[in-house]
């Protein structure tokens, strides 16, 4: 049942093209049979009776398969030697033709194939819900789109070489069956004897397969991190211990590479022996047992070498793709996963807001703890709310609601007088910003991480700067030796932390988003840093809703108003004046960051 369901997950991707693939490969053995069976009145010709009627008895030894020489005599040609060799030819010539438009036709799906798959999976992925998101392993996620794909378009490959000399099998069969039926059972007999050869090695190749995409995973979950921690890895000289485990990772991979290709060297190996074995075994049965004339022993023998290298040629295969299953297994439960946990969205498009964000006894839960307890608010367009807490009290959640990534009850939030359950949550993300403590930069030029790859126009570069500008970060960038073509390497490793922030929100403001998340945008950063992303905050104030999220109060000391979280879930909102006054948690807290109290 394995290799109907390996079928149908290549079916899913290609549909009917693969019964077009597998035709040709049928016209191509068919074509190559005639061609072979040529050969019995052929040497009757080269003996040295070339007359019509030697070639013609040579047809005895034919078996069934005299209806070609019929043919060619129907057409009113003369059975000669010249006629065998050119109606040989033509049928050879004509195999050429359908080999070469099946194995072309076999590569133009094999990149279909591909390029489908990694399509189909990055949509999925790009609707994954976000809460499901945060469950799964990064190293799977990355490693079923890089090598996994490659390993699963080869094995593509190899499962359709094997469904093609299958048929090429079964074809050699039928045409000898014609001429002589106990050539099919001797196939038969030699196909399942060789079977049980082979069938301990696709067994060890299956199991290493499948244990060489975990050992993938975690290898391409290790990269990931060390790519992401490079910088704390080598200033702490942990990179060593670190490249130890990833050492053992790699020498995992290479184990259970060794062990697949070992068995497919094996069976390589197996492959000749095994077909001589059954073509001495047929020989001897056909002339000492059945006492079958020359002619029919030669002829069951073209057909039984050529149905014996399809076989073994298919086990081959077979082999192959076993070694390559495993990706094929995790690839199907990763798409049936992603598929599962798709986000859900309404249908309403929306177009942007005028009439602010309202909150009404909005609570959220983490594994039965209550994170936020019956949050009652209102923000009005282009009013700014700044939030803050104690790590752990519902601010990033918050944030993450407002983005639509978790979601809540309906009549807990409306978004411009609309439930955000109702709202098409793309269109709605589209028109929100969020610059987090991590600024999000891309290794590539300046001009594209604020555009995000918007092609290069005069408008492009003019709306570029007008965002740099609004953000304080075209003066630094002018400066730079390129300007807005400057490469800012990974992670824009090129640019001071302040850089790499004021770039990030350059990048929202030239999105035109009506509501700007600001996450932590100044913790990270050194004090003059700090200061300058401070004054674009608050130059921005008015422009645009927004959201603070800040540990320093400095930072949302001029917001319309404060949402306060505790650790219990409730929660004070007022400007910061009034909370100096209501709130002894506050008043303790800006005492502790040097803020006075207020006269």
């Amino acid at each position: 049942m394995d290799k109907f369901r390996y079928f149908n997950f290549f079916y899913r991707y290609l549909g009917n093209s693969v019964w077009i693939s597998l035709a040709a490969s049928m016209l191509m053995a068919l074509l190559d049979g005639i061609g072979l069976t040529m050969f019995l009145p052929l040497m009757q010709a080269m003996d040295g009776d070339s007359s019509g009627g030697a070639i013609g008895a040579a047809g005895e030894g034919m078996g069934n398969m005299t209806f070609l020489l019929d043919g060619i005599v129907a057409t009113g040609l003369e059975l000669n030697l010249v006629t065998l060799l050119l109606v040989m030819l033509g049928f050879f010539v004509l195999k050429g033709v359908a080999k070469f438009a099946s194995e072309y036709y076999r590569v133009i799906l094999q990149q279909r194939f591909s390029n489908k798959m990694r399509l189909s999976n990055m949509r999925l992925l790009a609707g994954y819900d976000y809460t499901a998101f945060t469950r799964a392993d990064s190293g799977r996620i990355q490693n079923s789109f890089s090598s996994e794909v490659g390993l699963v378009t080869n094995s593509y490959q190899s499962y359709f070489l094997m469904l093609q000399h299958i048929i090429m099998l079964l074809v050699y069969v039928g045409l000898a069956s014609l001429a002589n039926p106990r050539f099919a059972v001797m196939v038969g007999i030699g196909g399942l004897l060789s079977n049980f050869a082979f069938s301990r090695i696709y067994t060890i190749t299956k199991t290493a397969s499948q244990r060489l995409t975990a050992e993938m995973h975690k290898f391409q979950g290790f990269l990931i991190q060390s790519v992401a921690n490079f910088k704390y890895l080598k200033a702490t000289g942990l990179i060593d211990k670190y490249k130890n485990k990833v050492e053992d990772s790699i020498v995992a991979v290479e184990r259970h590479q060794r062990k697949t290709g070992t068995m497919n060297a094996i069976a390589g190996a197996m492959r000749e022996p095994i077909i001589m074995l059954i073509v001495v075994a047929a020989i001897l049965l056909q002339a000492l047992v059945f006492e079958e004339r020359l002619g029919l022993i030669v002829l069951s023998l073209l057909f039984l070498y050529r149905g014996l290298s399809s076989l073994v040629a298919a086990q081959n295969n077979y082999n192959m793709f076993l070694g390559r299953s495993g990706s094929i297994d995790n690839m199907e439960a990763f798409s049936k996963e992603l598929a599962a946990d798709q986000e859900t969205t309404g249908g309403v498009l929306y177009h942007g807001q005028d009439r602010g964000v309202k909150l009404s006894h909005l609570d959220y839960t983490y594994a039965d703890k209550p994170v936020i307890k019956n949050l009652n608010l209102t923000i009005p367009h282009k009013h700014t709310l700044g939030i803050v807490g104690a790590s752990g009290t519902g601010k990033t959640t918050l944030v993450n609601i407002l983005c639509g990534m978790l979601k809540v009850e309906r009549g807990m939030l409306t978004i411009n007088g609309m439930d955000v359950n109702d709202l098409d949550t793309n269109s709605y993300r589209t028109k929100i910003g969020y610059v987090t403590q991590e600024a999000q930069i891309f290794s590539d030029s300046i001009y594209n991480n604020v555009s995000f790859w918007e092609p290069l126009t005069d408008e492009v570069k003019d709306r570029v700067h007008a965002a740099l500008k609004l953000a304080h970060a075209d003066e630094f960038v002018q400066a730079l030796p390129q300007g807005g073509n400057t490469e800012i390497g990974i992670n824009g490793v090129n640019l001071s932390g302040g850089q790499r922030q004021r770039i990030s929100i350059a990048r929202e403001l030239y999105r035109e988003v009506d509501l700007l998340i600001l996450d932590e945008a100044t913790s990270a950063l050194d004090s003059k840093s700090e200061k300058l992303i401070q004054e674009n905050i608050d130059s921005l104030a008015g422009r645009y809703t927004m959201l603070v999220i800040a540990h320093r109060l400095s930072t949302i000391r001029q917001a319309d108003e404060i949402l306060f979280f505790h650790a219990d879930g409730h929660y004070e909102t007022g400007t910061f004046a009034s909370l100096m006054i209501t709130s002894n948690t506050f008043r303790e807290m800006a005492s502790l960051q040097s803020f006075g109290s207020p006269h």
